[in-house]
């Protein structure tokens, strides 16, 4: 059974250590699990292992819709919570369940049918884009999976609750690690093998497990035992605020594929090792953003609860302790970047210009990572104040604007190379970080009397 944590009162740090190292564990257990995908991507070539990372940027589309629904749940759950309204709580979490499983099924069959479309505006007519149409197709399968599990696991998390999530990839893990090879290969002298698209199936299938757990979770949670209705059935006013909260976070993560194409658009002009080499670099550096991720998504239901009770000091209290625990981490793991870039790349490539191209993309990566974890911390806040489309018009800027804008400068006018995208996507996030503090400490002047530059006596009421 899952408790309910009330997160309004106690020690900020300990509620962090008791939701973000759970949170941080089962990240590491993800992202081993997107590594062992592109290791087995490698072992068939490296058409593959592009076909991998083209086929995932475009897959995005529904992750971001997942991810804006998580942050949708935690916030409003959250923010319930702190309210000591429960019934209310439960209500948004139930109307988020059934809002996932539509929403799944819909952006499904739009996946089916333009997929394809979109893949091609990135790629070359090749065998790199012909796996990444194969791979994306299997995928749309584990549409329902991605989608409800985020939802769920941010009911989840409004609550404290991490360890579901932590236990559900781990097994994730262990059971893609049996998977792929099975499907890929299959089983000498009995079946054979499907190939490339062995990765996706074995996708597909691990993630219905994880979605049919969490879901279990959450229905055993203290929050269902509220005294108000499990409905399922469409409350549209309720549909209406959840839609008003995702949707931010959904395009804000949708403009992040955007900048994704941008990058893909200038590296298919330098070939598919540039593009292998992306794709590879982007798992290491998630690797390294785990505990990132773990902190700055512990900060979410920490400052909605806390903001949801009015309690303004631990919100401030709980955004502080997380930028400056997580920009030491980042800078421990800047330090590994700088050092060992060759190394990483190597474990999952032995093309040499792969290597090459990806330890340069790694090495400038390791400037902006801890501007990445004060990003990451600017948007928990805001998801927490329930002013996610500051979010968007940030994420416009950074990932979309800037992007487009510094990437050409460096590539096109300066020529570059592969080093003009790396330094055009770092010159994105550092302007970016100064856009996102100037947004979010005019907003939380308004609703909690400063975050970073200001502390007033009388603390305005949220509006």
């Amino acid at each position: 059974m899952s408790a309910t944590f009330d997160l309004t009162e106690g020690s900020i740090p300990n509620h962090f250590k008791k939701i973000a190292i759970p949170a941080a564990i089962g990240m590491i257990f993800t992202t081993l699990y997107n590594v062992v995908d592109v290791f087995y991507a490698g072992l068939l070539s490296t058409d593959a292992q592009a076909g991998l990372a083209i086929a995932f940027q475009v897959f995005f589309v529904l992750v971001a819709l997942g991810i804006g629904l998580s942050s949708a749940m935690g916030a409003l759950v959250g923010n319930a919570l702190g309210a000591k309204d429960n019934r209310l709580a439960k209500e948004i979490a139930t109307q988020g369940i059934g809002y996932g499983t539509i929403a799944s099924v819909f952006f499904g069959i739009l996946g089916f049918f333009f997929g394809a479309d979109l893949i091609a505006i990135i790629t070359e007519a090749g065998a790199y884009r012909d796996a990444a149409n194969n791979y994306f197709l299997v995928m749309l399968l584990a549409a329902p999976a991605f989608l409800l599990t985020f939802g769920a696991n941010g009911i989840l998390q409004a609550q404290g609750d991490t360890v579901s999530m932590e236990r559900a990839q781990i097994a994730a893990f262990f059971a893609n690690l049996i998977l792929n090879p099975l499907f890929i290969f299959g089983i000498p002298g009995f079946v054979d093998g499907i190939g490339f698209t062995g990765l996706a199936l074995s996708t597909v299938v691990s993630q219905t497990g994880v979605m049919t757990f969490i879901l279990y979770r959450v229905w055993k949670s203290d929050l269902m035992k509220a005294d108000a209705p499990a409905s399922f059935t469409p409350h549209f006013p309720t549909y209406k605020d959840i839609t008003a909260q995702a949707l931010p976070s959904s395009f804000t993560m949708v403009v992040m594929m955007f900048s994704g194409f941008v990058i893909q658009f200038y590296l298919k002009g330098f070939g598919g090792d540039a593009v292998a080499a992306y794709g590879v670099a982007l798992r290491v550096e998630q690797l390294l953003l785990l505990p990132a991720f773990g902190l700055t998504g512990a900060l979410l239901p920490i400052a909605a609860q806390n903001f949801g009770a009015k309690n303004y000091d631990r919100v401030r209290e709980a955004f502080m302790f997380c930028c400056k625990v997580g920009i030491v981490m980042m800078l421990a793991a800047s330090g590994i970047l700088w050092l060992a870039a060759e190394l990483l790349m190597g474990i999952f490539s032995d093309n040499s210009e792969v290597q090459r191209i990806g330890a340069q993309y790694l090495r400038v990566d390791g400037f902006i990572l801890p501007v990445y974890l004060v990003l990451f911390a600017i948007n928990s806040l805001l998801q927490a104040f329930k002013k996610p489309v500051w979010t968007l018009i940030i994420g416009i800027y950074r990932q979309g604007l800037a992007v487009a804008a510094f990437v050409y400068i460096f590539v096109v006018l300066l020529d570059f190379g592969t080093l003009g995208v790396w330094l055009g996507v770092a010159t994105s996030v550092i302007t970016g970080l100064l856009f996102s503090i100037i947004v979010t400490e005019g907003i939380a002047r308004k609703q909690i009397g400063g975050i970073l530059f200001s502390k007033p006596k009388a603390v305005a009421q949220p509006s």
